[in-house]
C-alpha cells in the first residue's frame, strides 16, 4: 500500500450493508465515499439467504461507486459473530541476517511460527495479532524491526472462526463481483478506532449494538482479551413497538428512528404522531412518552444482558468503563439508560470523519483504520495479506483439510530446523 491508494471496507450487518471508500495519504486516510443499503438475507448477524445478501452488497457498493466515480474491485470485509474465538499462542525463531538485525522476514517467520496450533477441522485461522515481541529475553517490544538480536519471540492472539459462516460470507462477496482482500475482525477494527490508548491499557469494554446482535469486546493491557456476541439488538426494540402500538413492523421502525427515546424522563409529551393500526384503516395518535414507555424496559434489559455477559467472560468493574457504538446507540436516551443499568462510566463512540459521524459507521471506518495501521507498522509483506490471496476463492472444506496437514508439518519442520 502506497500513498494515494484507495481502500474499501464492507460492513455487512443485520439491518444495513455499508461500503466505505477511503483514500490513503501519508499513512492516514480520508473518507471519500459511502454507500449504504438495506440488508436483506441477514438475521441476528448471520447470513440466511445468499442471493438477497448479494443484492444488498451490490446495491451498497454501487451507491459508493456513484458518489466517487470509481469502480470497486477489492474490499476488506468485516467479520463478527458468536463463532469467533481467541486463542493465545507463542512463536520463536532465530534471527537469520548475518548482522543479526531483525527485518521484515524475521517478523513474518515468527508470526507464522505462532500460527502453528492444533485446530478442529471445522475451524480456521482468520488473523494473528501480535501482543508483544521479545528479543533475547527483553519483553514489551511493539516493533522489533532494526533491533539487533539472536532470538525473536512473539506473544500473539490467534483469531479463529467456524469455516461455514466464513465461507458463506466470502461466497456472498465474490458473487457480488468483488475480490476479498482480507477479513478483518470487527472488534479489532472498531476497538482500534473507538478506544484510546489508556482505555485499552487500563481495561475497557467495547459494546457494538447492532440491529440483530450485540458484540462485546474486552480490552486489557493494550490488546483484545475476550469477545462475545449475544443475539439481542435494535430489532427487539422495533418488535416491541410493533406489538405495543399494534402496527406493522415497517411502521414501527420508522417511528423508532424518528421519535424513539430510550429514557422516559427525556421524552416529550407534546411530540405526537399517528400510526396505522394492523387490521384496519384507522390511524391512532401517540406521543413520545408512550413510545419511550415501550423502549426503555427493552433497552435496560439489553444492557443487563451485556453486563451479565461481561461477568461471564470473567471481567467486572474495568477502569475504562463501557464504550458504546453501533446504530442502536444513536437513539436519544440510550446513554442515560446504559449509565443506570451498567453502573459504570459510559460514553458513545462516533467516528471523527466527515460523512460518517454516526455510531453505526464505527465498524466500517474501523476496518479501514485497522488496515492502514497494520500496513504502516508492518509494511506490505505481512502474512495476513498472503492469506488474503487464498481467500479470493475458498475451496470446499474437505479439500482445505487435506491441504492443511502437510502445510502444518512443513512449518513445524522449518521452525525446528532453525535450531538444529
Amino acid at each position: 500500500m502506497g500513498n494515494n491508494d484507495i481502500i474499501v471496507s464492507l460492513d455487512i450487518g443485520t439491518s444495513k450493508v455499508r461500503a466505505i471508500i477511503g483514500e490513503v495519504t501519508n499513512g492516514t486516510f480520508n473518507i471519500i465515499g459511502v454507500g449504504s443499503a438495506d440488508s436483506e438475507g441477514m438475521r441476528k448477524g448471520a447470513i440466511v439467504d445468499i442471493d438477497q445478501t448479494v443484492q444488498s452488497i451490490k446495491s451498497a457498493v454501487e451507491h459508493a461507486e456513484q458518489m466517487v466515480g470509481i469502480q470497486i474491485s477489492e474490499v476488506y470485509v468485516g467479520i463478527s459473530g458468536n463463532h469467533i474465538a481467541l486463542q493465545s499462542s507463542h512463536g520463536v525463531v532465530a534471527v537469520q541476517n548475518e548482522d543479526r538485525e531483525i527485518g521484515e522476514d524475521d517478523i513474518d517467520r515468527v508470526i507464522k511460527a505462532a500460527e502453528v496450533i492444533a485446530l478442529p477441522p471445522e475451524r480456521e485461522v482468520i488473523d494473528v495479532v501480535a501482543k508483544q515481541f521479545i528479543v533475547d529475553g527483553l519483553e514489551g517490544i511493539q516493533d522489533p524491526r532494526g533491533m539487533i538480536g539472536v532470538r525473536l519471540e512473539v506473544d500473539a492472539t490467534i483469531i479463529t472462526g467456524a469455516k461455514t459462516p466464513i465461507h458463506n460470507l466470502l461466497r456472498c462477496v465474490e458473487k457480488s463481483g468483488l475480490k476479498v482482500k482480507d477479513l478483518v475482525l470487527m472488534s479489532l477494527g472498531a476497538g482500534g478506532l473507538a478506544l484510546s490508548k489508556d482505555e485499552k491499557s487500563m481495561g475497557a469494554v467495547l459494546v457494538d449494538i447492532g440491529a440483530g446482535s450485540s458484540t462485546i469486546s474486552v480490552y486489557e493491557e493494550g490488546s483484545l482479551r475476550a469477545t462475545s456476541t449475544i443475539p439481542v439488538g435494535g430489532e427487539f426494540v422495533t418488535n416491541d413497538i410493533a406489538y405495543g402500538l399494534r402496527t406493522l413492523t415497517d411502521q414501527a421502525e420508522k417511528v423508532k428512528l424518528k421519535y424513539g427515546c430510550a429514557w422516559i424522563d427525556d421524552a416529550a409529551s407534546d411530540v405526537a404522531f399517528k400510526v396505522l393500526r394492523i387490521g384496519s384503516n384507522v390511524e391512532k395518535e401517540f406521543n413520545q412518552e408512550d413510545i419511550a414507555a415501550i423502549i426503555e424496559p427493552r433497552v435496560l434489559e439489553i444492557f443487563h444482558l451485556i453486563r451479565q455477559e461481561v461477568k461471564r467472560l470473567g471481567y467486572s468493574e474495568l477502569p475504562g468503563g463501557y464504550i458504546l457504538t453501533g446504530g442502536t446507540v444513536s437513539m436519544p436516551g440510550v446513554l442515560r439508560a446504559a449509565q443506570a443499568e451498567l453502573a459504570a462510566s459510559v460514553r458513545i463512540a462516533v467516528p471523527d470523519y466527515i460523512g460518517v459521524r454516526d455510531p453505526g459507521f464505527t465498524g466500517g471506518v474501523g476496518i479501514l483504520h485497522h488496515v492502514v495501521r497494520r500496513h504502516r507498522t508492518r509494511g506490505n509483506s505481512t502474512g495476513s495479506n498472503k492469506k488474503a490471496a487464498s481467500r479470493s476463492k475458498p475451496s470446499p472444506a474437505p479439500q482445505q483439510d487435506a491441504a492443511a496437514k502437510p502445510g502444518i508439518m512443513e512449518r513445524l519442520k522449518n521452525m525446528f530446523s532453525e535450531f538444529i
